[in-house]
C-alpha cells in the first residue's frame, strides 16, 4: 500500500519514514502527481491556505479514485480542531477516517498504523 503526505515542519515525514511502506511527499512546488495504485493520505493539520495544495493533489489525474482513506496528526490541545484537516478531507473526498496521532507518532501509533493500512491493503486485494 502506498502512503500519500504533505508535511510541513518534518513531524509527518518523520512519522511516514517509520512505516517501512512505499511514500511520496506532496510539495507545494509541483502537487500534480499522478499516483496510479490505492493509497492513504496522511495530512497535519494546518489552516486551507498551507494545505491548499494537497486539494490540487487529490483532484489531479486519478488521484481522487485512488484515495482510499486519510490519517490525521496534530496537536490534542486544540481539541475539537485535533486533525481537522484529515476530517475535512475524510467527509469532502468521502473516504474513511483511518486513523489519528499527535506530532510525529509513538512507537504504538505506528504499529497501530500499520495494522490498519495492512488490513485496508487485505480487503482492497479481494
Amino acid at each position: 500500500m502506498k502512503i500519500v503526505f504533505f508535511s510541513v515542519t518534518g513531524q509527518t515525514r518523520r512519522f511516514v519514514n517509520k512505516l517501512d511502506f512505499s511514500s511520496v511527499e506532496i510539495t507545494p512546488t509541483d502537487p500534480f502527481l499522478a499516483v496510479n495504485e490505492p493509497y492513504i493520505l496522511v495530512v497535519p493539520t494546518y489552516e486551507k491556505e498551507i494545505t491548499e495544495f494537497v486539494e490540487d493533489f487529490l483532484n489531479y489525474s486519478f488521484n481522487r479514485q485512488n484515495l482510499l482513506g486519510v490519517a490525521g496528526t496534530g496537536n490534542r490541545n486544540f481539541a475539537e480542531l485535533f486533525i481537522f484537516t484529515a476530517k475535512d478531507i475524510a467527509r469532502e473526498y468521502q473516504v474513511p477516517l483511518v486513523y489519528s496521532f499527535e506530532f510525529s507518532g509513538t512507537p504504538k501509533d505506528v504499529a497501530n498504523f500499520k495494522k490498519v493500512v495492512n488490513e485496508i491493503d487485505i480487503k482492497t486485494v479481494r
